[in-house]
């Protein structure tokens, strides 16, 4: 999953640098970091640094 996830922020990145106009830029970069926060949870999980119960 995270390796899918990682080609997906490459390509990403690559599509922002070639955007047009202002608004394909803001599109890209939201989904891009949608992207990253997705892949930082995935990698804090495997990693043990996520908690599974809510914090209240």
């Amino acid at each position: 999953m995270t390796y899918e996830l990682e080609i997906q922020i490459e390509e990403l990145r690559a599509e922002l640098r070639n955007a047009v106009g202002d608004t394909e830029r803001r599109e890209i970069q939201t989904e891009l970091e949608c992207a990253v926060a997705e892949l930082a949870v995935i990698v804090a999980n495997q990693e043990g640094r996520l908690d599974a119960e809510p914090p209240f």
